[in-house]
């Protein structure tokens, strides 16, 4: 009995159907059980207002389909756009710093597997620190920007090729950077007490300041009252005052 089109068609092998899915364009890229994670190391500033520290993902991109001249990407989305990331197909799509205002997303911190070897064979430690970059241009592809906010943001890593997508990593969970505090004064009105200890104080500075104003003016004044006499290696300071019995009376005018 002879085989209809449509029954040949599902003996094909399995694999031979995987292989032409493969092959094909614009397909999901292979998927890569792992979720990036904020660096557990003790480092100073794993979250700061603008940057924070990721692990590496050591060993995590040994698939055969990957090879190690593909590129590795970070993606960098916010809370509410990472639902909306589409995988450029070309390099030329990736979306810059620049862009992260309008998308909501971009692609940073380009390596490949090399770079992230399943053993730490030194005591160096390894970690991503996203948006550490002050010096690149927003504009240019791979720039490590410094993050315009503080979030939340959402990760993930992507591996690309010459055609496209290739695998990518699970999205993380929410990532908040630090805030800047404002000092702000208390609110409501001062309380009795408080009123009380500054009227004291006022009237303790104002009685400091008028005893100092009276030393200050009898200072002056005793210094300006007095002849000062030098003699050789000495100075003395001598008060003038002319007493009345130097004073006699004017002599009577003699006869002639």
């Amino acid at each position: 009995m002879g085989l209809g089109r449509g029954q040949s068609v599902l003996l094909v092998p399995p694999v031979l159907l995987l292989i032409c899915l493969r092959l094909g364009t614009g397909l999901a890229p292979e998927h890569i059980n792992y979720v990036p994670q904020l660096s557990n190391a003790t480092l100073a500033g794993t979250l700061t207002q603008s940057t924070f520290t990721l692990e590496q993902p050591r060993g995590q991109f040994s698939h055969p389909n990957i090879s190690d001249s593909d590129p590795i990407w970070l993606v960098v989305a916010r809370s509410n756009a990472f639902q909306n990331f589409t995988a450029p197909q070309r390099v030329e799509d990736i979306p810059v710093p620049a862009n992260f205002s309008q998308k909501g997303y971009y692609l940073t911190l380009m390596a490949n597997r090399a770079l992230y070897p399943r053993s730490q064979t030194s005591n160096q430690l390894r970690v991503l620190r996203v948006g550490n970059d002050t010096r690149c241009l927003p504009t240019t592809r791979g720039c490590n920007h410094p993050l315009p906010g503080p979030g939340p943001y959402r990760v993930k890593f992507l591996v690309m090729n010459d055609k496209g997508p290739v695998a990518e990593t699970e999205w993380s969970s929410d990532t908040r950077l630090l805030q800047a505090e404002a000092l702000q004064a208390a609110p409501g009105p001062q309380s009795a007490g408080t009123v009380v200890i500054i009227t004291i104080l006022s009237v303790l500075l104002t009685v400091l300041l008028a005893a100092l104003l009276a030393l200050l003016i009898y200072t002056c004044y005793d210094t300006c009252g007095s002849t000062s006499i030098s003699g050789r290696g000495e100075s003395v300071c001598m008060r003038r005052y002319k007493p009345h019995h130097l004073f006699s009376p004017p002599s009577a005018v003699r006869g002639s």
